[in-house]
């Protein structure tokens, strides 16, 4: 499988904390690959790192053919690097139909009338509020909104900040079926998550994060069965 997104040596900080030591990632053409790891370990900083929002310190982002590193956010949306960003980030002033519009702002603009039919194909509650305000639903329709904003982008890659974060153990469920229908129609997710047994049954890769760096790396199945990994992450 060719890498699609490839990480290495990615250093990056605030001020003079190091906060990401060298860290070394791969995600293949439409592989969901999981990134773990406790809070303050470095997750959300390589995410805004990759997607152009931090500056790095050092090592490279490569995406398909391009180098990216130290790109500014709205290239790296228009080569279709897209994240979902923990805590949904939507407008709860605007629509539904207006937040999800912004979605295709920089990228794919010229395709918006037909990507959001198939969105609200993915996503019928969202069909029934296009006129709602967005900050009048639900936690979980409000994850839906932020995901289908993602995927009016065209994305190649999508990259998930704890999307399961404050959801019903329903909403849970659900959710983790759309990432395994989006994965089956052939997208690449880096699903950045706390819900460690949901997030290996889903994923085929997976990377564990301590202290800015990569403490294990393998198969999902690998680190399922990883004594260290259940006890630490599992409470097993």
């Amino acid at each position: 499988m060719s890498a699609l997104l490839e990480v290495t040596g990615l250093r990056a900080g605030y001020g003079r904390m190091e906060v990401l030591r060298g860290v070394d990632l791969t995600v293949g053409e439409g592989e969901i690959v999981v990134l773990l790891g406790s809070n303050g370990t470095g997750k959300s900083t390589l995410n805004n790192t990759v997607s152009g929002l931090c500056r790095p310190w050092g090592g490279t982002v490569r995406f398909g053919d391009r180098d990216l590193t130290g790109s500014h956010y709205r290239d790296v949306v228009k080569a279709g690097l897209i994240q979902v960003p923990e805590g949904r980030r939507i407008f709860p002033n605007l629509s539904v139909r207006e937040n999800l519009e912004l979605g295709s702002f920089t990228r794919a603009r010229s395709h918006r009338v037909a990507n959001l039919d198939k969105v609200l194909e993915i996503f019928p509650r969202l069909r029934e509020r296009l006129t709602q305000l967005a900050g009048t639903m639900s936690g979980g329709e409000q994850q839906m909104l932020a995901i289908g904003r993602g995927l009016m982008a065209e994305p190649r890659l999508l990259i998930l900040d704890e999307p399961s974060l404050g959801l019903s153990p329903l909403m849970v469920e659900e959710l983790f079926g759309l990432i395994r229908r989006l994965h089956t129609d052939g997208l690449a997710i880096l699903l950045v998550e706390q819900n460690v047994g949901l997030s290996l049954e889903t994923g085929q890769r997976a990377y564990v994060l301590e202290n800015g760096a990569v403490r294990h790396s393998g198969t999902c199945a690998e680190l399922m069965a990883s004594d260290d990994v259940r006890r630490a992450y599992m409470g097993m």
